[in-house]
């Protein structure tokens, strides 16, 4: 969702915006995960001991926050093999980021051993989260 967002709201400005995009998408990833590492990390310290098996633990388990940027920001990055402009470069990242999100919620459902129908639930609010993201995105080009 994150990734998503980032797309809406980025635009594509200067001379090289898919570059711009592509920065912006990685960037974005990183600060977040550091930032959730840091929150995890912080509560470990409170609750018990802080060690660098702690921190390691902790980065590992928010790196997800960073995998999701790749593959908008990969697709970003490989739009003009497609023909695409700077706005179907961001359309295409967009999907991407939305079919991941809507890929991982449900493979998370499944990993905590969620029922066919629960995993259903899970994709299905991702993606109407994932279709307001795009109402957002249409509704701020005009």
């Amino acid at each position: 969702m994150l990734a998503a967002s980032v797309v809406v709201g980025a635009g594509v400005p200067g001379p090289f915006p898919r570059l711009h995009l592509v920065v912006l998408l990685l960037s974005t990833g990183v600060v977040f995960w550091a930032a959730h590492v840091f929150s995890r990390i912080f509560g470990a310290r409170i609750v018990r001991h802080l060690s660098w098996r702690v921190i390691r633990g902790r980065a590992r388990e928010e790196r997800p926050i960073i995998e999701a940027a790749v593959p908008p920001a990969l697709a970003a990055a490989v739009s003009p093999l497609f023909g695409l402009g700077s706005a179907g470069m961001a359309w295409l990242a967009l999907i991407v980021a939305l079919a991941g999100q809507v890929g991982w919620s449900v493979l998370a459902a499944s990993r905590a051993g969620a029922t066919r129908g629960l995993m259903a639930v899970a994709a299905v609010a991702n993606l109407l989260l994932g279709l307001l993201i795009v109402l957002l995105k249409v509704a701020l080009q005009h």
